[in-house]
């Protein structure tokens, strides 16, 4: 004996069907002579109320269908800081660049009923002021704005500034709005969901006699700052502290007159230590 199995589809019921309603009844009243003002008034503010309710339920929706779609952006642009003396890279730090996660998404938004468009201003203090506003083809729209200075950086004009900071506020109100996330060109997943291996760093070639002493438990002096610095590292939980372990060690360098090679062994280190910072920063 076989049994049939019934599959039963549950047929979604329309959200404009009690708005419909309620715009019969205010067609209804508006041809009574002699229907109060007040009511009337009333029914619009709950018709009005009830396409407000179904325009936000629409927009959760689409967006909740859109998320997985939404691609991750390949960091193209690099943010690099150096020493104004001894010009060496004191931070860099990969971003998606504001064209390449535009092009990206600009067609999934629109499959999904979707288009995000800016405002910008200034601020009372002078700043730039960024506003991201993502609408939704059924009438509701999400915003979200940031204050941002002037990017003088890198010998930038007034004009240039503007633009700049402009678009750096276009890179984030986007990306809040949307949760879009990017990852660095050289990034592989695979290689990523791997425990990171703690490589110890070849010592470079000793040129100063400060640092060929050993030190009074017989300890070689590369393997000694190596272990120093490490132990830093364990206490560093912020951009700003890494950035301030950078100086300090900067200065020690200069007063102890490290050679260069010692120098780009602990630059790679600050630069290996900021990556697995920064993928840390981001999980949080």
């Amino acid at each position: 004996m076989s049994t049939a199995v019934k599959t039963i589809e549950h047929t979604p019921v329309p959200v404009a069907s009690e708005s419909a309603a309620i715009l019969q009844v205010i067609e209804r009243a508006a041809t009574n002579p002699n229907v109060d003002i007040d009511k009337m008034e009333r029914l619009l503010q709950m018709h009005e109320r009830i396409l407000d309710r179904n325009s936000k339920a629409a927009y959760a929706s689409a967006l909740a269908e859109m998320q997985p779609h939404l691609p991750i952006v390949t960091e193209k642009g690099k943010i690099v800081v150096r020493d104004k003396v001894t010009k060496e890279v004191i931070q860099s730090t990969g971003y998606a660049l504001w064209e390449d996660i535009n092009e990206a998404i600009k067609p999934i938004l629109a499959e999904y009923g979707f288009a995000l468009s800016f405002r910008t201003g200034l601020s009372p203090d002078g700043k730039i002021t960024v506003t991201g506003i993502l609408s939704h083809r059924d009438g509701h729209q999400e915003e979200t704005t940031m204050i941002l200075p002037h990017d003088s950086t890198g010998s930038k004009n007034a004009v240039q500034a503007v633009g700049s900071s402009t678009s750096y506020g276009k890179r984030y109100t986007a990306s809040a709005l949307l949760n879009i996330t990017s990852r660095g060109e050289d990034d592989d997943a695979e290689e990523a969901a791997k425990a990171p291996e703690v490589e110890k760093p070849a010592p470079p070639s000793r040129s100063s006699a400060s640092l060929k002493k050993k030190d009074t438990n017989g300890q070689d002096a590369w393997d000694r700052l190596i272990g120093e610095l490490r132990n830093e590292f364990l206490d560093c939980d912020s951009e700003m502290r890494l950035t301030q372990l950078r100086g300090d060690y900067r200065e020690k360098a200069r007063q102890e007159r490290w050679p260069r090679a010692w120098l780009d062994a602990l630059g790679n280190e600050f630069d290996t230590f900021e990556e697995e910072l920064n993928k840390k920063l981001e999980r949080a």
